[in-house]
């Protein structure tokens, strides 16, 4: 039969789509409800349609506070973890010492252990330090667990360049910093950059690491959970809708530069 012709033809194609659609379907859930009146606590009904809570996005208590303290730490352990990851990841690609193996293996840990078992052991690491629990035992251990995130990321981008391009550079008498700043570092930039922007993702989302370590400290998703115990406000499908549209805002800008770039590179 034709039909069946068609399917087999564009399998792959159709599997993609409704993999991409049921990804999707739940932002576009929360963007619809983000426009909602409840009559109650309670956003999980469609009541009629409603602009109170983009005009008022810091309407409930503590929400754009716990939203700004997310943002500070993502950022703050994005430039961490970017900084160390990417010197790691160097090191790891270009260096042969001793422990190396064990070294690449150990950054995998991180992202093959389960959440629960890094917040309880950095917890017990904080609590036999004598350490208080707040902002910077929380910015410690995302830099620790977004580390491995990008040296993964990174050491990938390094794993494939071309040496003979950084020796080429010094062919022409450029020195270590100048053969690094411009041969090196913009080729190595597209790992680093997706190493920055998976850190700050997974920082800004992280619940389970930050709830065992933030002592008073509430972050954008411990209200969210919190919230959702008495009913979830409209103004938290405002922020998920907002930041959702930047996330697809920066790969599509980033996709445009790229293009850009390999059409301004053809002959």
């Amino acid at each position: 039969m034709p039909v069946l012709r068609w399917i087999r033809r564009n399998l792959v194609v159709i599997a993609g789509l409704l993999t991409l659609a049921y990804m999707i379907v739940p932002n576009i859930v929360v963007m619809v409800f983000s426009f909602n009146k409840p009559n109650g606590r309670f956003n999980y009904a469609w009541q009629q349609f409603s602009l109170d809570a983009w005009k008022d996005p810091c309407g409930v208590a503590d929400l754009c506070g716990s939203l700004s303290l997310s943002l500070q730490i993502a950022f703050w352990a994005t430039l961490g973890a970017t900084a160390l990851g990417t010197m790691i990841a160097f090191a790891l690609v270009r260096y042969r010492f001793r422990a190396r193996g064990a070294i690449n293996s150990l950054i995998f840990l991180p992202m093959a252990m389960p959440e629960v078992v890094m917040a309880a052991s950095l917890l017990t690491l904080f609590l036999n330090m004598g350490a208080q629990l707040g902002f910077w035992t929380v910015l410690i251990a995302h830099i620790m667990f977004c580390l491995s995130f990008v040296v993964t990321a990174v050491k990938a981008r390094v794993m494939s360049m071309d040496p003979r391009l950084e020796e080429a550079a010094r062919d022409l008498y450029a020195g270590p910093v100048q053969t690094f700043l411009r041969v090196t570092l913009p080729i190595a930039a597209p790992g680093i950059a997706a190493g920055a922007l998976l850190a700050f993702a997974l920082s800004f989302d992280d619940f389970i690491i930050t709830n065992f370590n933030a002592g008073s400290t509430v972050t954008f998703p411990m209200f969210v959970w919190g919230s959702a115990q008495r009913g979830t406000p409209v103004q938290i499908n405002v922020i998920g809708t907002a930041m959702f549209i930047m996330a697809i805002s920066v790969v599509l800008v980033g996709q445009v530069i790229a293009s850009r770039r390999k059409n301004n590179a053809r002959p």
